[in-house]
């Protein structure tokens, strides 16, 4: 099964995210944000990665453009409840930044395995 890396500061929602995944038999990785993220990135290569954008310490656009420049290949799932900016506004610049697809917190957990298992 692929290997899943989420980069999420809001531990609810990194939790939610990882009990759904493992649910479905994915090996899945975790980070609090963008800096730690990246670190596992390097050292894990999962073959997804599913970002929030709006974090402290490295931003997800940021973490999309470095993981772009180490792996073109890897999926990238961005998600965004907006922060103080619409969260369409975020997840447009995820897609120019490299993000394969986008979600919008809150989002349902069905959508957000639907989008994964496109992806891998």
């Amino acid at each position: 099964m692929a290997k899943i890396l989420i980069i999420e500061d809001d531990s609810d929602v990194r939790a939610l995210i990882q009990s759904l995944l493992e649910r479905e038999g994915f090996d899945v990785m975790v980070a609090e944000d963008g800096v730690e993220g990246m670190k596992a990135f390097i050292e894990g290569s999962p073959d997804m990665v599913i970002t929030d954008l709006y974090m402290p310490r490295m931003k997800g656009i940021e973490a999309i453009r470095k993981i772009r420049d180490i792996n073109q290949n890897t999926k990238i799932l961005a998600i965004s409840g907006g922060g103080r900016y619409s969260p369409t506004t975020h997840l447009k610049r995820a897609k120019g930044a490299g993000a394969t697809e986008t979600l919008t917190k809150p989002f349902n957990p069905s959508d957000l395995l639907s989008a994964v298992n496109r992806l891998v």
